[in-house]
C-alpha cells in the first residue's frame, strides 16, 4: 500500500483522454467523455496499488484535484497488470466520466503530465503539471 508522501507522474495519451470513444474493441458502444489515469506496472508493484480482486486492501481512494475542481471524489484502482491483483489505472468510482470531465476543465491534451500524490495511503491529490 502506498505511504503518505509517495507520488508518481503519469503522461496522458489519447486513450486516457478519450477512453470511451478511442477504442480498439467492440465490447461496448461509444461513450464520450470518459477518462482514466494510467498506473505504470513498476509503480503499481512498488506502491502495491491493487484492484478489487485483492481482498487484503481497498481499491477505493478518496481524491481531490489541486485546482479545486474536484473535492472529496472517489477513484477506483482497476484493471490488472501481469499479476492480476495489481491495478493498471485509476478511474472514477461508479462514474467513468469523472476524470474525463476534469480533463476537459483543465484543457488536458495528449502529452500532458499528471502528478499523483498520496496524501495518505488511501487519499490522493491530482495535479496537472
Amino acid at each position: 500500500m502506498a505511504k503518505t508522501g509517495d507520488h508518481f507522474i503519469t503522461q496522458l495519451q489519447t486513450a486516457h483522454l478519450e477512453w470511451g470513444s478511442h477504442r480498439h474493441t467492440n465490447t461496448r458502444g461509444i461513450v464520450y467523455g470518459e477518462g482514466y489515469l494510467q498506473i505504470p506496472s513498476k509503480i503499481a508493484y512498488k506502491l502495491t496499488i491493487t484492484n478489487s480482486s485483492f481482498i487484503k486492501q481497498s481499491a477505493e481512494y478518496d481524491f481531490s484535484t489541486a485546482d479545486g475542481y474536484i473535492k472529496n471524489g472517489k477513484l477506483l484502482a482497476s484493471g490488472n497488470q501481469y499479476n492480476s491483483d495489481y491495478a493498471k489505472q485509476f478511474q472514477g468510482l461508479g462514474n467513468l466520466k469523472l476524470l474525463g470531465d476534469w480533463f476537459n476543465i483543465i484543457y488536458a491534451r495528449s502529452g500532458d503530465k499528471i502528478k499523483i500524490d498520496f496524501i495518505s495511503p488511501l487519499e490522493i491529490l491530482l495535479t496537472k503539471l
